[in-house]
């Protein structure tokens, strides 16, 4: 059986956000808007072609956050819907693209009838989901021979003050998951509900000043949902680095590298 169709968002949303996002991203969804990047046309031409994101397709943007994403698909004229669990995050996001169809959801009870989508692109988002569950409902409303893209800016680790700001917020991180470890890897190795997984990685960087870095990691989510005085002991160490690392001193901007990560598949 299909799930309904959500008109709007004020569906309701189960439980099963992590509570890390919920309270981070809830906490800082403004930060997270001004703060964090986009993604380079590179990857986004190979995204759009990929997934065939013409004016044909209807795709979703799940976890679309505050639209990060979704405003860099935009012009290549697909019909584009947004589903977002935290509420903080979706009035961003609508302040920001009002004319973007917007629903409450999760990834792992999608409220949408089956086959509803040629496309479903995940930015900086399927890490948080509980794949297993995840994973089949989006085959489920993918049409046949509908596809999959899923998109991370990744900081770029062979940067020594990179490593060094990995080394200030690393210890917070808990229970939190994070891309980089690949666990979700593990959904796609595990199911035959979509083919071959195709990669792709270009390189991206972010141009910021001191107030900007600070502003950057501010937006994790695992930082934004500390106690105000640990949070704030954080971010003084990574304003500390922006003044002091021989790379950053003195300096009125720099850029944050990123390694953007592409990856898409198609529906078994």
């Amino acid at each position: 059986m299909g799930g309904p169709e959500a008109g709007d968002a004020s569906v309701e949303v189960s439980r099963t956000v992590h509570q890390a996002a919920e309270r981070g991203f809830g906490a800082a969804a403004n930060a997270y808007e001004r703060s964090r990047p986009g993604y380079p046309s590179e990857a986004i031409d190979r995204l759009i072609q990929e997934l065939e994101l013409t004016r044909s397709c209807r795709a979703m943007d799940l976890g679309a956050g505050t639209g990060k994403l979704t405003r860099l698909l935009l012009p290549a004229g697909a019909t584009l819907v947004a589903v977002e669990p935290v509420e903080a995050m979706r009035a961003e996001f609508a302040s920001v693209l009002p004319e973007v169809r917007l629903v409450a959801g999760v990834a792992e009870a999608l409220p949408f009838a089956d086959e509803t989508f040629d496309a479903v692109v995940c930015a900086q988002a399927f890490h948080w989901f509980d794949g297993d569950r995840a994973l089949p409902e989006i085959h489920r409303v993918l049409k046949r021979w509908g596809r999959l893209g899923l998109l991370w800016n990744v900081r770029d680790e062979s940067v020594p003050w990179i490593r060094e700001l990995t080394e200030i917020i690393d210890p917070y991180e808990r229970t939190a998951p994070r891309e980089k470890t690949h666990d979700w890897r593990r959904t796609f190795s595990a199911s035959d509900l979509f083919g071959r997984l195709n990669q792709l990685r270009f390189p991206h960087r972010q141009r910021l000043d001191r107030d900007g870095l600070v502003e950057r990691f501010a937006s994790v989510s695992f930082i934004a949902s500390l106690p105000s005085e640990e949070r704030d002991a954080v971010l003084d160490r990574i304003r500390a680095l922006a003044e002091n690392h021989p790379d950053l001193a003195g300096r009125d901007g720099f850029d944050l590298p990123y390694v953007t990560e592409l990856y898409w598949c198609a529906k078994g």
